[in-house]
């Protein structure tokens, strides 16, 4: 009974030497056999492999690639020019009279995103915003029309990198001949906002040997005249200002406080009667003169406010404070800035953790009649998540929140006249009529199932402009 059984095994066993010699004999004879001689090493593109496929970081070409869709003109003569708008702000005056009644505002277009947080400008009819496509691992800025949201041209080229939280951040900044963008990785670019036409480029991380930060490049180019303002933050140079038509580099000042760079933004201020870029880097807080004799010179610093990581930028709220807030349980503090002839000081006047008073973690502060007011963070105790208002004279006591069912995450905000959007990160759009001692909820619309709509919002031609991590929407408010 167990001869079918022997059998059987012996048959397995003869199958499975042969298998051994067959593969055995394979290997040998690869081995042995002489390769052709008339191989060729086949000329770059004679694969037809389309081409920035086998590209690298180090080989990228800043805005080598261009498509252009539509043709478009348009009678919109509406600007939001730069992060935080023309006068750094986030507040318009506006004789726009915006819809506080209860119907909803409709949805004029959408658009699909990549991932990320990037927000738009708007000017003169077109909108335009800097987005990654992380099929093709490519930067791109892309141009739509404001009335109709096709899209007209897109400027690109590809950045291969990793998600993290996403990958666009920055607003860029818009003029009549020039926009500039900051990608993800520091690759800086001008392009012209009509044509496409690319200008010039920069690559802050081999011209200035900027350490980009961990979340990517969050901070916004910066226009003041016809001079770009960045701060790479690099071993030798702290800030920078670039002729914006070419790309020349006119000034520089010396990174001899070391700092790196953060997801701050420069800010211009007019502080004890001098132009000044205030800029709160990871390291600490300074400011360059912003003066045609000696711009570029580092007036004052202090390093006794330095968190680890910061995302919003300093808000001016007289002509010698500064309020300065960052996430991750730094909290918030006033800088008081004094000048006496030519000496300079920098005084860290007052400091609190989030949960004792006014905080922010991601969005930079509204200041409006003498009102601080912000989205408190995560760990801002029992006002965590809350549309809050602080006096500068008492940055610990509310003068107003929003209610307990009224959190808003990351969400951004935005003042028109005395009136306050704010844009709950899980898509939903909220309006307040903003009173000196009061707050008063006008209406709210769900917009989009929004998953991390962090991005700041934009407004122009009685059309607000909002984005979720993966979709931007553009309503009408008037």
């Amino acid at each position: 009974m167990n001869r079918p059984i022997v059998k059987n095994k012996r048959i397995v066993t003869g199958i499975t030497i042969l298998i051994v010699l067959l593969y055995t004999g394979l290997v040998i004879g690869w081995h042995l056999y002489p390769l052709r001689e008339n191989l060729a090493i086949q000329a770059p593109g004679a694969d037809n492999r389309p081409e920035g496929l086998a590209r690298t970081a180090d080989d990228m070409v800043i805005g080598e690639f261009f498509m252009k869709y539509e043709e478009a003109s348009s009678s919109l003569t509406g600007k939001w020019n730069s992060f935080r708008g023309a006068f750094t702000t986030n507040r318009i005056e506006t004789p726009d009279r915006i819809r506080t009644s209860a119907e909803e505002y409709p949805v004029l277009w959408s658009v699909e995103t990549g991932e990320g947080h990037a927000a738009p400008v708007i000017y003169n009819g077109r909108v335009y915003f800097l987005d990654y496509n992380e099929q093709l691992s490519s930067d791109a800025l892309r141009c739509f029309s404001l009335e109709t949201g096709k899209e007209l041209w897109r400027r690109w080229y590809r950045v291969p990198m990793k998600r993290n939280h996403g990958f666009s951040r920055t607003v860029p900044a818009i003029g009549d001949d020039y926009i500039i963008t900051i990608g993800p990785e520091g690759h800086v670019m001008c392009c012209d906002p009509v044509s496409g036409e690319m200008k010039w480029s920069l690559d802050m991380q081999k011209e200035f040997k900027t350490e980009v930060p961990f979340w990517y490049t969050g901070q916004c180019p910066r226009v003041d005249g016809n001079t770009l303002i960045l701060a790479p933050a690099g071993e030798e140079t702290l800030l920078a200002g670039l002729d914006v038509q070419t790309g020349e580099i006119r000034w520089t000042t010396p990174n001899t406080l070391k700092y790196k760079m953060s997801h701050s933004s420069v800010m211009p201020m007019t502080l004890s009667g001098k132009k000044t870029y205030v800029y709160i880097g990871i390291g600490g807080v300074c400011g360059i003169s912003a003066e045609t004799g000696d711009r570029g010179a580092l007036l004052w610093e202090t390093n006794k406010w330095q968190p680890s990581v910061v995302a919003p930028s300093p808000l001016q709220l007289s002509s010698n404070q500064i309020f300065m807030v960052a996430g991750y349980g730094t909290g918030g503090a006033l800088l008081r800035v004094e000048c006496s002839g030519t000496k300079w000081t920098a005084t860290v006047s007052e400091q609190h953790k989030p949960n004792a008073g006014v905080a922010s973690e991601q969005q930079t502060p509204i200041f409006y009649n003498n009102m601080i007011i912000s989205v408190m963070p995560k760990d801002g105790g029992g006002n965590r998540g809350k549309l809050v208002a602080y006096s500068p004279s008492d940055l610990r006591s509310p003068i107003w929140t929003s209610t307990a069912d009224e959190r808003f995450g990351l969400g951004p905000y935005l003042l028109i006249n005395n009136l306050l959007f704010v844009f709950k990160d899980d898509g939903e759009l909220y309006l307040y009529e903003v009173g000196q001692h009061n707050l008063k909820l006008l209406k709210k619309q769900r917009i989009m199932d929004g998953i991390d709509a962090w991005g700041p919002l934009a407004y122009a031609d009685g059309r607000l402009i909002l984005r979720d991590a993966h979709t931007l929407k553009c309503i009408k408010v008037i």
